[in-house]
Formats: C-alpha cells, structure tokens, sequence
C-alpha cells in the first residue's frame, strides 16, 4: 500500500501559476522582435538593474575576472571542468560514423554533424551557478560546435568573476553578462549586436525555461525545463539525518523545487520530517528550503520495493538518489529519471558540480522520454546515400517504382522509372510507367 504523509502542491495552482509565466514571456518576446537591442536593454535594466556600454565582454574583462579569483578556486574549476570534458571526450567516442554496404552497390552512412552556432545560458543572479558553464559550453565545445555564445546575468550588480572564468575556461567564443528572458530571447531571435545562434541550452528560472519552450522550433533546445526535482529512494540502512540533508539540499535551488522522500521505512519517514525541521533552524539558505519544503516537499511510504519502483518511475523525476540495501535494483529496473545517484557515498550535489555527469537534466515527467544534456545533443546525426553500380539503381528503381503506383505519387514514381531505363535498359516493363494523369495523390 503507497501512503502520503505530507503532500505538495495541487495540480490546479501549478498550471495557475504556469499561466501567469506564459503570458509575460509571450510578451517580452514579442518586444524583442519588435524593438530588438532597445527592448533587451530595457528588459536588462527593469529586472537586473543592469546597463553596460555593450553586454559583450572584452578579453581585458575577461582577463580581469580570472585576477580577481584566487589560485585555489581557479584549481578547483580547473579540476571540475577535466572531469566533465573527460566524460564528455568518452561519450563522443561513443559515437561512430557508419558507411555500410547494405545490398550489392548500394552503400549508406551516417555522420554526427555539429550544431554550428550554440547559446548557453548560464542562471547567476540568485546563486552563481558556475557549474552550469561547464555542463553547456564545455560539453558544446567537446562536441565540436564551432560558435559558443554563453550569457549569464550580473551577480550583485557586476560581473561574476567565477562564472565568467568558467565560460571562457570552457571555450566560449563570446561572452555576455545578460539575463533572463531578455538574454535568451536576444541569442535565438538576433539582435544587432547579438547574432543568432541555432540551440539554446542551459538551465534557468520558471521565465527562462518558459523561453525556451516558446522559442522551440524557431531554434533547437536542449529539453524542456523546470524547477530542480530531487526523489530520495531510501530503507532502514540509512538514517534520517542523510535523508533530511540530500532533500534540503536540493530544495535550496528555489521555492516551487519539489524533494521526495520515498521509502519502506515509516520509521525513516518520521525521523526524516523531524531531521528536516533540526535542519533548518540552522541552514543559511533555510528562508528558500523551508518554502519548497512546506509547499513542494512529500514523504511517500510504500511496503515493498516494488511499489517503490513503481512510484518513482511514474514520477519520472529529474535526480533520484538511491540509497538502498540493493540499489543496483533500480539500476536495473527504473526506466525514467534523469540521472541516478546510487549508494550513500554519492549525492546529487556532486552530480550538480563536479563528478563529471552532466547536471542539466529533463524535469516535468520528460524523463519518460528523453535523457540530459550530453555532448549528443549537440551532434545531429545525418544519413547519406550513395548507388555504386547500374545494376543496383536498376533494381532499387523497380522496387521504388512499385512502391510509388500504390501511393499514387506519380512524380515520385517517376524519378525511379528514369533510372530503370536508363541504368536498367528495361523501358518497356509496364509498371514503369507514370501513373496515369488524375490520379488521386
């Protein structure tokens, strides 16, 4: 039996809210098509109080920023970033262009082609999330993506040295301090001073991701994002104390990011609640967790671990930490997450900076279809063809030829009857022919 003893927000004040977003960042968009650089501007002095001579940065500035650093935390990012670029490296070794002769003559293949123009937004303003240029502008770079243009937003009213030593340490091409909507928008509609790029990708705010949703299609995204999810996946072989600080940890990212706590344990449950509120009264970013926790936390107790299996993968979560006697069992067996943290010795938290997986992964239920970000989805996998002798183009041809009379496609038909006469020396074959003139298409 699957039991809730605390229980999130409604379904119903979700989309209230979503609603609300969708509406402001329809119209900003528009503006911003309208009115281009004025309207970013504008965007940038309304919501950061921000108004440089030029949004771009200068190599002096970026230079500037690297000084302001200290040699330990320029190590540390150093450190981070191998970590990354070296799964990364693995992944795209992974991925092997094919050329295969699949019938006599006829030859087919594939290429992993880069997105030529990438914009990575970096979220900077409430937290500096340094790691996130790694994850984006790193993993693009990897990938081979040629243009990399990285914007986040000013960090009490500059910009932040470590996120913009990150971006440039990564490989970004161009550097920008701009946030929200506004800098996401600029990057895939264009401005004069910002060229348009092909994909957006990189985490944000509810308005940033909304942004992105709206602007899919228009440009490639790397998936559909929303606030942070954490699912905790725990028996009696851990305590409650463990449980409260992974759950709090992740609730921190802002006050609508939903921590589960799913376990067999009732026990774990209730110590887990009262470790929560021990926590707490004594964490500095308490203000934020205590909101996520009261409005999006939930403790989920089932009997089994297969009622646990299935709770989970309906939830579909973005990080689900295992912390289990077998966590192998979910290993093997969950099909939707974003990413798994299996055992206590591993924690989200260094997924999120620097273990080396990639920390922009698929919110909402998207992990029922779709995986993170990785140096993939950078890569568009494209097919080619190539017909090495007459005799194949004859024989392709009269199959093609077929196939096309039943679909009434005459043109079609057409362009493989032409390469049966003349490859085939067989004109007079009759279901060569084109389809008869009035045929339904």
């Amino acid at each position: 039996m699957i039991r809730y003893l605390k229980r999130g927000r409604t379904a119903a004040v979700k989309t209230e809210d979503d609603a609300k977003v969708r509406a402001t960042v329809e119209g900003i968009i528009r503006d911003i098509e309208t009115r281009g650089d004025d309207a970013v501007r504008e965007y940038s002095r309304k919501f950061d109080q921000w108004d440089p001579a030029d949004f771009r940065l200068s190599r002096a500035e970026i230079e500037s920023a690297r000084k302001q650093l200290s040699a330990r935390e320029v190590e540390d990012i150093a450190f981070a970033q191998a970590q990354i670029r070296n799964f990364a490296t693995i992944q795209r070794e992974s991925m092997r262009d094919v050329e295969v002769e699949t019938y006599p003559g006829v030859v087919l293949g594939h290429k992993h082609v880069p997105v030529n123009a990438v914009g990575c937004y970096i979220p900077g303003g409430k937290y500096p999330m340094i790691a996130s240029a790694h994850m984006s502008v790193l993993t693009a770079k990897v990938a081979g993506v040629k243009r990399v243009v990285s914007t986040a937003p000013p960090y009490q009213g500059k910009p932040h040295p470590a996120i913009v030593t990150a971006m440039d340490m990564a490989g970004a091409d161009e550097i920008l301090v701009l946030g929200g909507v506004q800098a996401v928008v600029a990057m895939a509609v264009g401005t004069p001073s910002v060229a348009p790029v092909d994909m957006l990708v990189g985490p944000g705010n509810m308005f940033v991701a909304e942004a992105k949703r709206q602007l899919y299609g228009r440009v490639g995204i790397d998936l559909f994002a929303g606030p942070t999810e954490t699912l905790v996946i725990a028996d009696d072989s851990v305590d409650g104390e463990l449980c409260a600080v992974d759950l709090l940890g992740q609730a921190e990212h802002g006050p609508t990011s939903p921590a589960i706590l799913l376990t067999n344990s009732e026990k774990l449950a209730h110590d887990t609640m009262s470790q929560i509120d021990l926590q707490l009264a004594k964490l500095p970013t308490a203000a934020i967790a205590a909101k996520s926790w009261a409005d999006c936390g939930e403790v989920i107790v089932c009997d089994t671990q297969e009622e646990m299996l299935k709770v989970a993968d309906d939830l579909a979560y973005e990080h689900v930490q295992v912390m289990t006697r077998d966590p192998d069992y979910f290993l093997n067996n969950m099909t939707n997450y974003g990413a798994l943290f299996l055992g206590p010795r591993t924690n989200v938290s260094f997924g999120d900076k620097v273990i080396g997986t990639n920390h922009t992964l698929p919110t909402n239920r998207n992990a029922r279809y779709t995986g993170g970000l990785w140096v993939g989805k950078f890569l568009k996998t494209c097919t080619y063809q190539r017909v090495l002798t007459d005799a194949a183009s004859a024989t392709i041809g009269e199959y093609c030829s077929r196939l096309c009379h039943m679909e009434n496609f005459a043109g079609h038909g057409e362009q493989a009857n032409i390469r049966v006469r003349r490859y085939g020396e067989r004109p007079d074959l009759p279901w060569y022919q084109p389809v008869a003139a009035g045929a339904q298409a």
